[in-house]
């Protein structure tokens, strides 16, 4: 996913297993899964209402561009030219 290798992730879980001891290591661990769960819903959360702003948003104004996109369905008759 990040491009991180298995032997990259054995390394850091050595060094914290050093650092941390392998008492506080499994809830050191647990602790930072739950954040890590915690910031992706909360990036989750984030990212439907700002889809669900967009689609309301697309609703209630649509594009101004409309007529570029439409053009008549019949062309105006020239107008006569105006006398000085």
């Amino acid at each position: 996913m990040f491009g991180i290798s298995f032997s990259e992730l054995l390394l850091v879980g050595l060094v914290a297993l050093l650092v941390l001891g392998p008492e506080r290591l499994p809830s050191a661990a647990r602790t930072a899964g739950l954040w890590i769960g915690r910031l992706k819903r909360s990036l989750n959360a984030i990212k439907h209402e700002f889809e669900r702003e967009i689609a309301a948003s697309d609703i209630h104004h649509p594009p101004h561009n409309t007529q570029s996109l439409h053009p008549p369905a019949t062309p105006e008759p020239p107008q006569p030219p105006r006398a000085p």
